[in-house]
């Protein structure tokens, strides 16, 4: 399985409980919709919690600024995503996407990245 992981920062005219909502109620839905086109395997949205949670270990370790959430997408194999790419209906699902992503997420703060993960423990 390779991972998609999407490290959000919000837009900066959006609270944390905006970004939240429109990411859960709107783009969530949206991205459950076009999954099977995209052949998305599974996906999650972990929600950060307020700032303040975590200021203590961000500041023990020297942490830069939190992210407003991650999002996890799995996919089969490198294949099937590189697939995507050559598939009108899956370009047209991940500009679908994309479209709605830029209505709640500030992108060029938002690093993104394909991997695999490799279990230590559990």
């Amino acid at each position: 399985m390779i991972k998609l992981t999407f490290c959000l920062r919000r837009l900066p005219h959006l609270s944390r409980e905006q970004f939240q909502d429109y990411w859960v109620n709107t783009h969530g839905p949206l991205v459950a919709s076009v999954a099977e086109t995209l052949q998305i395997r599974r996906y999650v949205q972990m929600h950060s919690l307020p700032a303040e949670m975590s200021a203590g270990i961000r500041e023990a370790r020297q942490a830069p600024e939190d992210f407003d959430g991650v999002a996890e997408l799995w996919f089969d194999s490198l294949e099937a995503i590189v697939a995507n790419g050559r598939r009108p209906e899956a370009q047209a699902a991940g500009a679908l996407l994309l479209e709605d992503e830029r209505k709640f997420i500030d992108l060029p703060r938002s690093p993104l990245w394909f991997g695999e993960e490799r279990v230590i423990v559990g």
